[in-house]
């Protein structure tokens, strides 16, 4: 099947932060994209993501194209992890890690994997739906029954909003999230860091991105997450799916 993509990624320091922990990068060729939000002091987060994000993309690129996309997604996040948790066993990079939210679109298909809290989304006719579950405190309150859905947005968390209970690097081993929908032309797909999905929830999403201009569009999300706050750094990556064809056998 042939699809088409359009892509377009904007990365922004915000209005507190003096540097960018976020990092983000592609392969056009295999249509995977990956974003990661990196933690740790001093600049170990910035180098936790781009490392993250290198060894990730350099594991998709040598894998066999006859592999499984949900394996080259498997084996390329636990290669990121391993690299990421050897490095922070070095006393200066001590206690890094980052999350990580991956795209691949195959065959008709968009393939996600996710560990942390950064976020794939699906945007339909101005419809959007968040499409990850974030590895985050107050979500295990929420799966455990400890607190409603509906009382998430004002449940009083003692300081731990920002906590995650899943990322890359963090410990030897990693339990990666991975989802599967079928595409239709005209669809959006958004992977962004929590520096705009704290600020921004999926109705606002839904207005503020089309797919006329993906360029402007990243801006105008990274824009408005700066103008409510813009506390923490923020990356946007979207993929238009400008046209799906079955491809015809020859006669």
């Amino acid at each position: 099947m042939a699809i088409k993509v359009e892509f377009a990624a904007l990365t922004d320091v915000g209005c507190v932060r003096t540097n960018n922990e976020d990092s983000f990068g592609y392969d056009l060729g295999r249509q995977i994209y990956v974003v990661c939000d990196g933690m740790g002091g001093m600049a170990s987060g910035e180098v936790a993501s781009q490392m993250a994000v290198s060894t990730f993309l350099d594991v998709v690129a040598t894998n066999d194209r006859s592999v499984p996309v949900e394996m080259t997604l498997h084996q390329a996040i636990m290669s990121a992890n391993d690299t990421v948790y050897r490095t922070g066993t070095m006393p200066q990079h001590k206690g890094m890690g980052t999350t990580l939210v991956a795209a691949c679109v195959d065959d008709g298909k968009l393939y996600i994997g996710n560990v942390g809290d950064s976020r794939a989304y699906m945007i339909q006719n101005g419809q959007c739906m968040q499409l990850t579950v974030d590895h985050s405190y107050l979500n295990e309150l929420i799966r455990t029954g400890a607190v409603a859905v509906e009382d998430a947005g004002t449940v009083d968390l003692k300081g731990m909003e920002s906590v995650i209970t899943r990322a890359v690097g963090v410990t030897a081993t990693i339990d990666p999230d991975f989802f599967a929908v079928d595409l239709t032309a005209g669809d959006i797909v958004l992977l962004a860091s929590d520096g705009l999905t704290r600020y921004l929830n999926a109705s606002d999403i839904g207005v503020l991105v089309t797919a006329g201009d993906l360029n402007r569009s990243c801006e105008h999300l990274v824009a408005i997450a700066k103008e409510r706050g813009g506390a923490d750094n923020i990356t946007v990556l979207l993929l238009h799916i400008a046209d799906v064809q079955s491809e015809l056998l020859p006669a």
